[in-house]
């Protein structure tokens, strides 16, 4: 059933009538009423991650067109997201859509995962047995290949984006959903490629080349880290960026669940505390 005019949040300014804006706040009355629908937190909490990054996907002003889902589907294909990953963030913009009246801007049509569409999972363990096989190997050059996929999460595209420059600032420009986003280098990633940079002699241009100075090509790199695949005891399917930046991207996800859990439970204790101290005599509830 969708919402009558007086149900849904109203639309904010129009620049054109096709081209409405959303604003947060409307996603936030969408998230409300899924809870007062019986959906379960952990449920909310996916719903909102992936809002926001529709939110992300969208130019600043929240301006929306016919085209905006089928581009962002676009773009999560570039940046390595399964089809059914795409599938998920796709049904909660579509249900937010639907929330608004705005049927038109839906992409009902879901992407259908071929057989050999699964991507394995490069675990942190497999991971680090890359690394430790690159060092042992002496394949520097490869360490660092492995070490800035898995915790940058870049795309081969945004690779030749990591210059001398990046790597003094402490950040480097990365493209997503056909925007840009700065990406911050960790100290401890930072640390290292200058030392590499030193004793390479590389004063400028892309961290990553080749013997002539030439920014290193897709096939290549992909080689590079498919060669650690039989000393570090890794299937050679999973050597590759696109598992480096899916491992990445899983540990973020990971990690800010966590914090959010953190965040709430701090939030409870707050209350509590607040309740003893100033709160009013509830039956049942033990100070």
């Amino acid at each position: 059933m969708g919402r009558t005019a007086e149900e849904a949040p109203s639309l904010h300014g129009h620049a054109e009538p096709d081209k409405p804006s959303l604003a947060w706040e409307q996603a936030e009355a969408y998230l409300e009423a899924l809870r007062g629908r019986g959906r379960t937190p952990e449920t909310i909490k996916t719903y909102r991650r992936n809002l926001l990054m529709l939110f992300r996907a969208l130019p600043e002003d929240g301006r929306l067109d016919h085209t905006a889902l089928a581009r962002w589907r676009d773009a999560m294909l570039e940046q390595g997201y399964t089809p059914r990953t795409i599938n998920v963030r796709l049904a909660a913009a579509n249900g937010f859509l639907g929330y608004l009246g705005l049927r038109g801007y839906q992409l009902p049509v879901q992407l259908k995962p071929a057989k050999d569409d699964i991507q394995p999972e490069l675990t942190r363990n497999e991971y680090l047995r890359l690394l430790s096989a690159a060092r042992a190997l002496g394949k520097e050059r490869t360490y660092f290949m492995v070490k800035t996929f898995a915790v940058l999460g870049l795309t081969l595209h945004d690779l030749p984006n990591l210059t001398v420059k990046a790597v003094e600032a402490g950040t480097l420009m990365a493209t997503a959903n056909r925007s840009h986003q700065i990406i911050r280098i960790p100290n401890s990633l930072q640390a290292e490629l200058r030392d590499y940079l030193q004793r390479e002699g590389i004063q400028s241009g892309s961290v990553f080349r080749t013997r002539n100075g030439k920014t290193v090509n897709r096939t290549s790199v992909t080689g590079c880290i498919q060669q650690l695949a039989r000393d570090a005891r890794v299937a050679p399917e999973k050597c590759n960026p696109r598992c480096l930046r899916k491992l990445c991207q899983s540990t973020r996800e990971s990690v800010q669940q966590n914090i959010s859990l953190l965040v709430e439970q701090a939030l409870d204790r707050l209350l509590e505390q607040e309740q003893i101290t100033a709160g009013w005599e509830v039956s049942g509830y033990d100070k």
